[in-house]
């Protein structure tokens, strides 16, 4: 293929692949609620990569660059007690919410996870809300789609995305103002009757390349940067 039809997938797609690990954790007797976790991994994605470690000459910026470009892959493990603590133990960042706590951890190779993260569990990761939210604050919203299923572990993922992806198309002066602020956000399924309008709107839509879940293309979340007054 010459390089004048090679287009940025097929471009993401040649370069080494990395993925950022996020664990959740979550303990039998209290596992934190669905939006708490959910809302808890978003933050710790725009952690991540506002880290001065992730950025300029920090040790974990040529990771970060790396990861970037190539798909933009994230995967949520789960883990309680010792496994928990291993995790904690390893390079990263810890970040908590109402309940939950969610670590990040710098972008690894594919297939070069570090052991005491390659052996958690990665599918069937389920959570719950004892009740619906409520209607979301003024603020940074990520709105998923009301029509797809996924487990919680993806959707974590997906909406790991859409803060990112949010992150990138924020003038210096909001980043700044929102990192400041502790990263506010919230997660909300939007209405059926509100997704095709969000979709539409121009704002920032996630579009899952299709490795687990759900159909390749799905539009997962869209991103809303409302800064409250």
């Amino acid at each position: 293929m010459s390089s004048e039809n090679v287009t940025e997938a097929d471009e993401r797609d040649a370069a080494p692949q990395f993925v950022l690990p996020l664990v959740v954790r979550i303990e039998k007797a209290a596992p934190p609620d669905r939006t708490d976790a959910l809302e808890t991994a978003a933050r710790a994605v725009l952690v991540m990569l506002s880290d001065d470690r992730s950025t300029g000459d920090g040790v974990w910026a040529r990771a970060v660059r790396d990861w970037e470009d190539a798909r933009i892959r994230k995967v949520v493990r789960r883990a309680r007690g010792a496994e928990w603590r291993r995790a904690e133990r390893l390079p990263g960042i810890t970040v908590t919410g109402a309940d939950a706590e969610v670590r990040v951890f710098p972008p690894v190779p594919l297939d070069g996870w570090p052991k005491d993260l390659a052996r958690l569990q990665v599918s069937g990761t389920e959570l719950a809300d004892p009740a619906a939210p409520p209607n979301a604050p003024g603020g940074p919203v990520l709105w998923l789609n009301p029509e797809l299923r996924m487990s919680t572990g993806k959707e974590m993922a997906q909406v790991g995305h859409g803060a990112q992806l949010l992150w990138w198309s924020l003038d210096d002066g909001a980043r700044a103002a929102w990192r400041e602020a502790g990263f506010p956000l919230a997660v909300r399924t939007a209405r059926p009757g509100r997704w095709a309008e969000l979709v539409a709107s121009g704002r920032p839509v996630v579009r899952d390349a299709g490795f687990t879940e759900i159909a390749p293309g799905s539009a997962t979340v869209v991103s809303d940067y409302s800064p409250a007054p």
